[in-house]
């Protein structure tokens, strides 16, 4: 099995790339081995010292590590974690364990059909891009013409990740969807 890696617009993550699929019903993402309990592959992973957080998307691991580690002293141990897992026959999730909907959660109201068309982007143009550089996009509501949306994986924490939202998903939707205004982050 090889195992590609590639850099991210965040210094502290790496993309891991397996060949296979990761996640297949979107993504999910833990910030610690106790919130990986339902992934065995998470929690491998999180075995490695100075690991922070990991992110499972459709084909790809995104890996976030502590600042006082470097990336020569842990990208091996991660590689061969990753490895083991693939070769373990594991499943990536446990199989009553469940992962985020993508933001996709039901709205009902007077702002259904504008919640629908800005999931709707997001889902086309903006989080294939997004997942190129190791992370997701999380919707969260919209109110009086904001959009409040979640940066996760390799794009949480991302020096550009503010510049992400305001210079490039606020104008996308505010281009598209008249009724947009403005794009704010929710932290979570």
């Amino acid at each position: 099995m090889f195992i590609q890696t590639e850099s991210t617009p965040n210094p502290a993550t790496l993309k891991f790339l397996p060949g296979s699929t990761v996640f297949a019903s979107g993504s999910v993402e833990f910030g610690s081995m106790e919130e990986a309990s339902a992934s065995p592959l998470a929690r491998r992973v999180f075995m490695v010292e100075g690991v922070e957080n990991v992110f499972l998307g459709p084909d790809f691991i995104s890996v976030t590590k502590s600042d006082d580690v470097e990336w020569a002293h842990v990208k091996p141990a991660i590689l061969g974690a990753v490895m083991e897992h693939f070769q373990s026959g594991q499943p990536v999730m446990e199989a009553d364990a469940k992962g985020g909907d993508g933001g996709h959660a039901e709205h009902d109201g007077p702002d259904a059909e504008i919640v629908r068309q800005v999931k709707d982007l997001l889902d086309t143009r903006v989080r294939p891009a997004v997942a190129q550089d190791g992370g997701d996009i999380t919707f969260h509501g919209f109110e009086n013409g904001i959009v409040y949306l979640t940066m996760r994986g390799a794009c949480a924490g991302c020096p550009s990740s503010t510049m992400t939202l305001k210079s490039g998903i606020e104008n996308l939707l505010r281009h598209y969807i008249p009724e947009v205004t403005e794009v704010r982050p929710v932290q979570v």
